[in-house]
């Protein structure tokens, strides 16, 4: 295993007809948490680990990439690469989620059998930002993060604001809000053409005051990463008080806290 993910189990689960790779840590409510590309980078882990050490049971899958390797314009490109073929993944998609989804719904409801609670937190990031609203169908997640969400790419209008999501998950995102408190938090840099202002007016447009946004100016990214301003949580995070993408880290936290760990 990777030094990065030290301190994590690493468990095979067999679920949906499917055996992936999960890292795991830490204890309370699940959260699940999902690499963007091109993987579970050092950044990811750290990520996983700083929820984990608020207070949560984190669940890492392994969907793609290589666990511990470091985030590169190389390394994007093959994953993206592979993602593009893959039958799991549908980038293209405005009006339904990719096929990947269902395992991890699985995943949710498996984690929430072990760790109970109200439900099962979740977040995405990039690729798999958008994923959080199709969770809501037929698993407990309750509590969404769609980090810098890019699905679907594409430069049509109807792709600028799709939320790769069908109308069935969408009624079931409505359906936990309304019965079960659930809510949405969103991520993004103003400035990120891979996770475009359209796609945050639809979230506002379609949820409405469940829906959460966080856009944070590119000038508060960390710096010097070769990459454009587009990961929040990870790759762009300036790690310290007063930094806006600070600020937005300790959002999520509470975020996770209010709707997971309600007594609290």
């Amino acid at each position: 295993m990777a030094a990065e993910l030290d301190g994590f189990d690493s468990e095979s689960l067999t679920l949906d007809g499917a055996a992936r790779e999960v890292f795991i840590r830490g204890t309370g409510p699940a959260v699940v948490v999902v690499a963007e590309v091109p993987g579970i980078t050092p950044a990811v882990a750290r990520l996983a680990r700083t929820v984990a050490d608020a207070g949560f049971r984190v669940y890492m899958p392994q969907l793609f990439g290589v666990p511990g390797a470091e985030m590169t314009a190389a390394a994007i490109a093959r994953t993206m690469a592979h993602v593009c073929i893959s039958r799991e993944f549908h980038v293209l998609a405005a009006d339904h989620s990719s096929p990947v989804v269902d395992w991890l719904r699985a995943l949710a409801r498996h984690a929430h059998g072990i760790c109970g609670g109200p439900g099962v937190g979740f977040i995405g990031m990039c690729l798999t930002g958008n994923f959080g609203i199709a969770m809501m169908l037929d698993a407990p997640v309750i509590a969404p993060v769609l980090c810098q969400p890019s699905l679907p790419i594409g430069l049509l209008p109807c792709q600028r604001r799709g939320l790769h999501a069908s109308p069935a998950e969408l009624a079931a995102a409505h359906d936990k809000i309304e019965h079960e408190g659930a809510r949405l938090l969103g991520l993004r840099f103003i400035q990120d053409f891979m996770s475009p202002p359209a796609r945050f007016e639809r979230l506002r447009q379609e949820f409405g005051d469940a829906f959460e946004a966080i856009e944070i100016d590119a000038r508060h990214a960390r710096p010097g990463t070769g990459i454009p301003a587009h990961s929040p949580l990870t790759t762009h995070l300036i790690d310290r008080p007063g930094e806006p993408t600070r600020a937005a880290l300790d959002r999520t936290l509470a975020f996770l806290a209010e709707r997971l760990t309600p007594a609290a």
